[in-house]
């Protein structure tokens, strides 16, 4: 059975890490794979907005330890795993989805904090379990986390290793929204398909502005705007979106 399940219907690419009986653990297999389906996400004209969730009782528990011997091995992981995982996710021209299904610890929960919206079942948790075994997070979450939810927050989280309950991560900030799980799988797919159905450029623009916002000033970014706007104005989408406002009906986006 492939480590990674995947499927496009309705303009969502819905990408199942497949490893349940390892709570979806990443062993090299699944992280390769993740790659190219993201990689297929991003150059596919059919997709419109990409969907990743766990399958079984958990998202991701973070790294197979297994395959984990000594340090060599571990840099190769971030390096040619991890890393560019969660690089994919960020240059990723489509909404990305996380949709927590169950537990997510060490990078598992920060590819999922990497993605543009987070939505969890209430029976979810978050855990930063890094310094459990000696180790700092990685997988961009000591970058996304305090940007998230605040430095001391962040820094407690992250040296404790403390559960955090999907309520709770909601009403840090760290994550969108909670569903009650007899709902959770029919409300995350609606969000997706809402966000499909949606001005795709103009979403990948405001992606770009939220990633520069992060390592520019308030007058660089102003530019930046400014910049991406006018990309934004020459999209078919915006002149589908005025004319229907005009029109005085619901507009058709092709994405495009």
């Amino acid at each position: 059975m492939s480590a990674i399940l995947f499927e496009v219907k309705d303009n969502i690419g819905f990408i199942t890490l497949n490893r349940p009986e390892k709570l979806n653990a990443f062993n090299r297999e699944m992280a390769l794979l993740l790659q190219e389906k993201l990689d297929e996400c991003n150059n596919s004209k059919e997709v419109r907005c990409v969907y990743i969730t766990g399958s079984g009782k958990g998202f991701c528990a973070g790294q197979d330890l297994a395959e984990v011997s000594d340090s060599r091995e571990m840099n190769i992981i971030l390096r040619e795993q991890f890393n560019p995982i969660v690089s994919k996710i960020r240059k990723l021209e489509k909404p990305v989805i996380a949709a927590i299904n169950g537990v997510a610890a060490g990078a598992g929960a920060n590819i999922a904090l990497c993605c543009d919206i987070i939505v969890a079942t209430a029976s979810a948790s978050f855990i930063q379990a890094f310094s459990k075994i000696g180790l700092i997070p990685d997988s961009g979450g000591t970058f996304m986390l305090p940007r998230l939810i605040g430095w001391q927050k962040a820094s407690a989280l992250m040296m404790t290793g403390d559960k955090v309950s999907a309520d709770e991560a909601e009403r840090l900030g760290m994550i969108y929204k909670v569903f009650a799980d007899d709902v959770f799988d029919v409300e995350a797919k609606k969000l997706a398909a809402t966000l499909a159905a949606m001005p795709t450029r103009g979403l990948w623009f405001t992606k770009q502005a939220l990633n520069w916002a992060l390592s520019h000033t308030w007058y660089e970014q102003l530019s930046n705007e400014d910049k991406l706007q006018q990309r934004a104005a020459d999209t078919c989408d915006f002149k589908e979106g005025v004319q229907a406002f005009l029109e005085k009906r619901k507009p058709v986006f092709k994405g495009e």
